[in-house]
């Protein structure tokens, strides 16, 4: 029987979520039925309604399907590779893997800009940037929430244009930079946010793989500093170090 913690402050039934997408689904394939509720409860030592919840949480985010009196099955569903390189973009990157690729303006506002992104930026402390927060979906399945920051004074018109475009690239073409590339990438994994669970359609508990990068003109100068939530069981980051060793994988 596998140990939860009961005192923590984390639901039983969120734990539970989170031992099945770790502990049963990897050993199973597409399609393959996960084992009877009756079965789950004694090895988590749970009663069946907290294991029902946790199922409840994975087929909302679409990870399984219920089938009446059949039991609960592993979708077919692949992850998508996104790739992280000198030119990092959605949807050229995910070109020949979803017929259809989309960004959504969520919000934008002029701010004073914090610590960490002036630096990123190269702007002296406090200086405007416009910070917009955007989704992006392929095949209309919700992929990664972003928050983006530019210089307010360079791309004063980016939140206009985006809204329009849905593209960063596209919107940055417009205002004068017609290539860009990527001059750092950090990755980390955590938990989703309350809010990253609507914007994803995620159930609690689900793992997003965050990414923190600086993206510089041809000219060196820094044009966009953005901070990248993707769903962990939708995609993986592909890391090309072509340039210096073998391709590596982020999940």
């Amino acid at each position: 029987m596998e140990t939860l913690e009961r005192r923590t402050g984390v639901a039983l039934w969120r734990q539970v979520a989170d031992q099945i997408r770790q502990s049963v689904l990897p050993g199973l394939s597409p399609n393959e039925r996960l084992p009877a509720e009756t079965e789950l409860a004694t090895r988590f030592g749970v009663n069946r309604h907290t294991v029902r919840a946790a199922i409840a949480a994975l087929e909302k985010e679409g990870t399984v399907r219920a089938e009446q009196g059949r039991g609960t099955f592993l979708n077919d569903r692949r992850r998508l590779s996104y790739p992280i390189g000198r030119r990092t973009r959605f949807s050229s990157g995910l070109e020949n893997q979803a017929q259809t690729r989309s960004g959504r303006l969520l919000s934008s506002r002029t701010v004073p800009a914090p610590a960490a992104v002036a630096a990123a930026l190269a702007l002296p402390a406090d200086s405007p940037v416009i910070e917009l927060a955007t989704v992006s979906a392929a095949d209309g399945v919700p992929i990664s929430a972003a928050t983006s920051w530019f210089d307010a004074t360079r791309f004063a018109a980016i939140a206009e244009i985006y809204a329009e475009t849905g593209s960063i690239t596209a919107s940055l073409a417009r205002l004068g930079v017609d290539d860009y590339t990527r001059k750092t990438t950090a990755v980390e994994a955590r938990h989703a946010s309350r809010e990253d669970l609507d914007l994803l359609a995620l159930s609690p508990g689900a793992i997003v793989l965050m990414t923190r990068g600086i993206d510089i003109d041809p000219d060196g100068r820094p044009v966009l500093y953005g901070e990248s939530r993707f769903s962990a069981d939708r995609i993986e980051l592909v890391i090309d170090n072509s340039a210096s060793g073998p391709v590596q994988h982020a999940q």
